[in-house]
């Protein structure tokens, strides 16, 4: 979608005409592209007028906009993916919950990497990666997510791959080039999980929402002749509902034998992984930890 900026009513609206088309298309979860109630939108940094009346624009869980979103995913029967600018204590949060389909909060995960260099440094980071489990009518599977410039630490689907996640749902909204999306390719293989991702269409972005599956390689088949493309969908720029399917019993058979993951990993060796020092040519003045 394309995003209607702090007008609340319209992202209502128009997300609810996105969420009934994906219904009627079959879908189980519909995705949201990041910040949608403020069409991740922000202000000029010059004008203190304009900050508070964007900090305004943050709203809490049980705000008239997610309860109506709740409410939709039970009349439904679909679980809805709802991103907002949330309100917290200091700065908001860059925040998603996930509505299950009898309309309640399952899961409330907060965009832990925030952009510090940019204009993102007026948001709280979150602080954990929860996991939870999500029923649809598919059957129950084990969600994460990730948001926008979280799927480039690998750290961040690693850590939802080791609490259980089979299935990584990630709102965006920057441009997606061919790095970008090999990126979060690569997020699905090394962890074989299933990966999703909801961006901006034109002109608000570039469109190209993506899913990829987890399984790199035909069972049965040896690895150098069974390699086989894992992208489930990729859409193009303008608006539009796609709907990604993930055969979840083949992912979950693919990984009881594969060897990524956590099969063979050393954590015992991967203690600088959580240090705190950071040595040139790394060093930001804006970067917190």
């Amino acid at each position: 979608m394309t995003g209607c900026a702090w007008d609340r009513d319209a992202s209502l609206a128009k997300g609810e005409l996105f969420c009934r088309s994906a219904r009627a298309r079959g879908a189980d979860i519909a995705l949201f592209p990041e910040m949608w109630s403020a069409g991740y939108t922000f202000f000029d940094p010059k004008s203190e007028d304009e900050r508070e009346h964007w900090r305004r624009q943050a709203i809490s869980s049980d705000d008239s906009f997610v309860t109506h979103f709740r409410k939709l995913a039970a009349e439904l029967n679909m679980a809805i993916a709802l991103t907002y600018l949330e309100k917290w204590e200091g700065r908001p949060r860059n925040s998603v919950s996930l509505i299950d389909r009898r309309g309640e909060i399952v899961l409330t995960y907060a965009k832990v990497h925030t952009c510090e260099f940019d204009i993102e440094c007026e948001l709280t980071p979150g602080d954990d990666f929860p996991v939870c489990e999500l029923e649809t009518e598919a059957g129950a599977l084990k969600v994460g997510f990730m948001i926008c410039y979280d799927r480039e630490f690998p750290e961040s689907a690693r850590i939802l791959m080791l609490r259980g996640a089979e299935l990584i749902l990630t709102p965006n909204s920057c441009t997606l080039d061919r790095h970008r999306i090999d990126q979060f390719k690569t997020r699905a293989f090394e962890n074989m999980v299933g990966v999703a991702m909801t961006n901006y269409a034109a002109p608000c972005n570039n469109g190209h929402s993506v899913a990829f599956d987890a399984v790199a390689h035909t069972p049965g088949i040896p690895e150098e002749f069974s390699g086989r493309d894992t992208l489930v969908i990729e859409a193009g720029e303008s608006e539009d509902v796609y709907v990604a399917t993930f055969d979840m019993e083949s992912i979950r058979r693919y990984r009881e034998h594969e060897t990524w993951g956590n099969s063979y990993r050393r954590p015992r060796l991967y203690g600088m992984l959580t240090s705190d020092e950071i040595e040139q040519p790394f060093v930001r003045k804006d970067a917190t930890r």
